[in-house]
């Protein structure tokens, strides 16, 4: 099965967290899995473990779309929104084999697939701030090492 066609049952699968209790979840997955009669074990096993991973996270996930997402509570976003910002911002933050490019890519195309009007340019504009964020995080620590060496110097504990 091709990548898009996992993230979208990912999706389909995160969705349902909205819907349903931590406890529920593991007879939705099962539900949900059987649904996919046509799904390959290796491509259950990786839908499974990216949405353990992505919910492992959720919080800090959380964190970071509250942080981006100005003027917006969560709790007031689309379902269908969030849900496709956490698992872009999981793509974006966490999981090193998809490149930022891609996972704000397929976040606009599964909103222009499942979310109401106005939604691609809203995910785009959250991961463009999600970007910008984590850029500048990237910059501070860069400056941060550059200023180490620079204090023990003057300190006089440089080696």
């Amino acid at each position: 099965m091709k990548r898009r066609e996992l993230r979208e049952h990912i999706f389909e699968l995160l969705f349902r967290v909205e819907f349903n209790d931590r406890e529920e979840m593991p007879e939705q997955m099962k539900l949900f899995f059987e649904s996919l009669p046509e799904l390959a074990p290796e491509d259950q096993s990786y839908i499974e473990k990216k949405y353990e991973r992505i919910m492992e996270k959720l919080p800090e996930i959380d964190q970071i779309l509250g942080g981006a997402a100005e003027g917006w509570k969560l709790s007031r976003m689309g379902k269908a929104e969030l849900t496709i910002l956490r698992l872009a911002v999981y793509e974006m933050e966490f999981d090193e084999d998809v490149p930022v490019g891609v996972a704000v890519n397929e976040a606009v195309e599964l909103s222009k697939k499942f979310g109401g009007d106005g939604a691609p340019s809203f995910v785009n504009g959250v991961l463009g701030k999600v970007g910008k964020m984590e850029e500048a995080e990237a910059a501070a620590a860069v400056e941060k090492t550059r200023e180490e060496p620079a204090e023990a110097k003057q300190n006089g504990t440089a080696e």
